[in-house]
């Protein structure tokens, strides 16, 4: 083999070993095919909530929550609101106080409960809605509430004052454990337990948590509006978690899910992937997180 021939033969090599690009995602329909942005962007419009199901460390899923939301205001324009359990019910009145301008931005972020990533994944959006004027809604449960639930099961919270049981879903809530995502949370890795065994109060505290989540989301949405929810993955996968409960809050809602997941590859969706969300962001294993 010639000089020439050989360098042609290295070159394909490196062509073959290295992709034309490294995109970051790629976003797929239910069934597993490739969708564009925009189409999905046009199909989550019509929805009454939009269900934005996020790792809550992946900047990709970040930044497309931020997209998703301005593109969405672009099409709606002041029937959106925003929500999301990494805000608690109790903090309602600092956000609603923060986004009318009562103070700033220091003040807000010193009283509130906010998670360690807030400055980063979810002030952006707060501070969308302000420069929008639109409402933000803290749909969690107050922590130390489903803390309760997880030692104790539901009746701990019959103990709650009138006040306290406001700020969660109202009283009995209905709790299925055959429902897969209650289900499977009894065989997930690590599950604290008694003696042994699996803790059966764990997928009642994360129940407690959906049914607060679908109360509030129901509570605060107006007829004509469009409410779009950010969440973990695990709330909304599968169709299950919150929407179970909005159902029963809201029979007949028209909801939208998106969803992300990990792939060592993205160039196909998973099957394990396929199904779990109207629309589905395969994001690369090796994706930086932001903590």
């Amino acid at each position: 083999m010639n000089k020439t021939a050989i360098s042609i033969t290295i070159v394909a090599l490196i062509m073959v070993s290295f992709r034309a690009d490294k995109p970051a995602y790629n976003l797929f329909d239910s069934e597993g095919k490739k969708v564009k942005y925009q189409k999905m962007i046009e199909a989550v419009s019509t929805a009454d909530v939009v269900f934005f199901g996020e790792l809550h460390d992946n900047p990709i899923a970040h930044w497309l929550e931020y997209e998703v939301t301005a593109d969405l205001h672009k099409i709606v324009s002041d029937r959106l609101i925003l929500g999301a359990e990494m805000f608690e019910t109790d903090n309602q009145l600092l956000l609603d106080e923060y986004l009318g301008s009562e103070y700033e931005a220091d003040k807000f972020e010193a009283e509130a409960k906010l998670w360690k990533n807030y400055k980063t994944d979810y002030k952006p959006l707060v501070e969308f809605a302000r420069k929008n004027n639109l409402p933000f809604i803290g749909t969690n449960i107050p922590r130390r509430y489903a803390s309760m639930v997880a030692r104790g099961g539901f009746e701990e919270l019959d103990s709650l004052s009138a006040d306290a049981k406001k700020l969660i879903a109202p009283l009995p809530v209905s709790y299925d454990p055959e429902l897969k995502c209650y289900k499977d949370m009894l065989s997930m890795h690590g599950m604290p337990g008694m003696g042994g065994k699996p803790n059966l109060n764990f997928p009642k505290a994360q129940a407690i948590k959906d049914a607060t989540m679908a109360y509030f989301i129901s509570d605060n949405l107006p007829s004509g509006r469009i409410f779009i929810h950010y969440n973990g993955a695990y709330h909304s996968d599968n169709y299950l978690g919150i929407i179970h409960y909005l159902k029963l809050y809201r029979p007949g809602i028209k909801v939208a899910t998106i969803s992300t997941v990990l792939q060592e590859e993205i160039e196909e969706l998973d099957g394990d992937n396929k199904g779990v969300a109207d629309f589905v962001v395969a994001i690369p294993v090796t994706m930086t997180r932001t903590y």
